[in-house]
């Protein structure tokens, strides 16, 4: 490898000047003085790396994803860094891989406390297979095509030119991403920034296409590109900050349908499918942010105020590709979804030894997509006949959390809080849920290697209402609950342990946690459940640039679930027993100046799940 610096620099030469105490400050002629030792950069310096690679494996491509070296052969590499500066005034470039598909390049320019600018650009390659065979044709359009006299069968082991039309296919993607940004401050306390990014992503994706009881998996084209707007006008002092930003997400999809050749047989006129990809779609948000900071028992008080609207209005495709289906109810989706985000935060230190914390979240998405009567479709020629409605889900979602730490002795920390969260949706079981929870936590060091933990609490979610209708509308059991939306009571404990000697390379730790839920208000469905946890882990710090760790984890789950045949009380129960044992193990090490790197790591998981059905007419079995 060849390495090429090239310096040039000013020098500062500066005179030792020695001042009489008696002499006033305000005689002092400073007009001349000079510093030949101030840390300003001053001049053009840079440094390059140039240096070749060659890859000599043909299972190159799994080693190349995300770094380039995807292909077998030499590769020619450059990296570098440069800088000038000059009154006040920066220039930096930065180069990277210059030579492979995942190079970076990026340049940051300005005058501190002035203005500033950045322009990006930076490629990264995605490989995921490169052992695909397929007899698809994909183009750089959005049709994907069989080879000519292919014959179609019904299935695969009857398709005759299937061994001879299989060709290599290679399944990845490339981004190129651009950014540029600037910002300004016309004034001491304000500044105005901007920000833009492009991302391209092109390539060839995998994705599956149903003909009723066949299906494909199709090499298809990937052209996406997203832009994204970051902008807004800040003020700051030592004591308070606020911004006024704006954020905006354009996605485009050059190919927002896909339609393929059927390799199976098919009817007359029937040969080919159609399906609908990501359709183009933004999004934009407004907020304003701020913070304080009060003398006053070093209060600070932090908050969000944030608006946005997500947009989608692209024309659908009809219900089939020969016209079949009938007409759509609407041409477009005519999408939107409304969002709403706020946040206030107060942190305080009311006394020398102790503080609290209260917070307050907000979030709400408000789906006005309008609802409409849709033929249901199975496959693009296979329609099921029912109407269905499209289901615009919404929810609001707030939080209040207040809590607290205070030291009551020498090493000897006391903590505690509460939490609130209320939960609203739409076209679901449970309209409305509240969680109350609480905890609290004893924390004790009683010697310099020693820290002990002790932690418990409880959770309460409680619900206004179980619709049965929604559950009687799909088929299910009216009084079965779901266990994410039912009543539950949770308990917990847990118990954590440090052992970090101070003359010793050697620490140790390890914690327990128990749990119990009840859904004590459930017919059917999940009842009560039992969870133990303790993991061990040592870690070993043999030098300074080396170290070794082990680690043990156990967790036990038990849970029982009751049900019904006959749509009434429970006649049949199982219980479940789930278990899991990790291990992992690794070593760290690299070199003091952080040139080479090397890094072991083992992951082993095992899992073990039992289940015991009871049914009052059938006796008990196990799977």
């Amino acid at each position: 490898m060849h390495k090429q610096t090239t310096l040039i620099s000013r020098s500062l030469i500066a005179p030792l000047v020695l001042l009489a105490p008696a002499i006033s400050l305000a005689q002092v002629d400073t007009s001349d003085w000079k510093c030949e030792s101030c840390p300003f950069d001053e001049g053009y310096r840079a440094e390059v790396d140039a240096g070749a690679t060659h890859v000599g494996e043909d299972g190159a491509i799994r080693f190349g994803n995300a770094t380039g070296y995807d292909d077998k052969g030499g590769y020619v590499n450059v990296d570098g860094h440069g800088r000038y500066a000059a009154d006040g005034y920066q220039l930096d470039w930065t180069i990277e891989d210059l030579g492979l598909d995942s190079r970076v390049f990026q340049l940051d320019g300005g005058r501190q406390g002035s203005f500033g600018f950045h322009v990006g650009y930076r490629e990264l390659p995605y490989r995921r297979f490169d052992t695909t065979r397929t007899v698809f044709n994909p183009s750089s359009s959005d049709t994907i095509t069989l080879p000519s006299g292919w014959v179609p069968a019904g299935i695969t082991s009857n398709m005759t030119q299937l061994s001879s039309s299989l060709r290599r296919q290679i399944i990845g993607s490339d981004r190129q991403i651009i950014d540029l940004g600037a910002d300004w401050m016309p004034a001491r306390d304000f500044r105005v920034f901007a920000d833009f990014r492009r991302q391209n992503r092109d390539g060839i994706d995998i994705t599956g296409g149903s003909s009723f009881t066949q299906s494909s998996l199709l090499p298809r084209w990937l052209d996406y590109e997203t832009d994204q707007i970051d902008a807004g006008v800040q003020y700051g002092t030592n004591r308070a900050s606020l911004t006024l930003a704006y954020y905006g997400s354009y996605f485009t999809n050059q190919n927002p349908s896909l339609t393929w050749d059927t390799p199976f047989t098919f009817a007359p006129g029937s040969g080919q499918y159609r399906m609908a990809m990501a359709p183009d779609n933004d999004f934009q948000q407004v907020s304003l942010s701020g913070a304080y900071r009060a003398t006053q028992w070093d209060t600070v008080v932090a908050f969000t105020l944030a608006s946005g609207s997500g947009e989608q209005n692209e024309p659908l495709l009809p219900y089939s590709i020969d016209g079949s289906g009938g007409a759509l109810p609407q041409s477009s989706l005519n999408g939107k979804v409304d969002t709403a985000n706020y946040a206030l935060t107060v942190t305080s230190r009311p006394l020398p030894k102790g503080r609290i914390k209260f917070a307050y979240r907000f979030d709400e998405r408000d789906n006005k997509t309008l609802q409409s009567d849709w033929t249901r479709v199975i496959t693009d020629l296979v329609a099921f006949g029912e109407v269905e409605q499209n289901v615009p889900y919404s929810f609001e979602r707030s939080t209040i959390t207040l809590s607290g730490e205070l030291v009551v002795w020498k090493g000897i920390r006391v903590s505690a809080g509460g939490e609130r969260k209320e939960i609203k949706r739409d076209f679901q079981e449970v309209a409305e849920q509240t969680i109350d929870a609480g905890w609290g936590q004893v924390r004790w060091r009683p010697l310099a290697w020693l820290d002990l933990r002790v932690k418990g609490g409880a959770t309460e979610r409680d619900i206004d209402r179980y619709n049965e209708s929604v559950a009687i509308s799909f088929g299910q059991n009216p009084l079965m609950r779901k266990y994410n939306l039912a009543y539950r009571y949770r308990s917990y404990g847990e118990l954590i342990a440090s052992i970090t000697p101070v003359d010793s390379p050697v620490s140790f730790g390890t914690t327990v946690l128990y749990a119990d839920d009840r859904y004590n208000k459930s017919q059917l469905g999940m009842t009560d459940s039992e969870e133990v946890r303790a993991t061990v882990d040592v870690s070993w710090a043999v030098s300074e640039n080396s170290s070794l760790y082990l680690v043990y984890g156990h967790e036990n789950i038990d849970a029982l679930q009751l049900g019904s045949e006959q749509l009434d009380v429970w006649d049949w129960s199982a219980t479940h027993d789930d278990s899991f044992d990790h291990i992992g193990a690794g070593f760290h090490w690299s070199q003091p100046d952080g040139k080479y790197r090397l890094r072991f790591d083992f992951n082993r998981g095992d899992g073990e799940t039992s289940i015991d059905v009871f049914s009052l007419s059938g006796g008990q079995s196990r799977l």
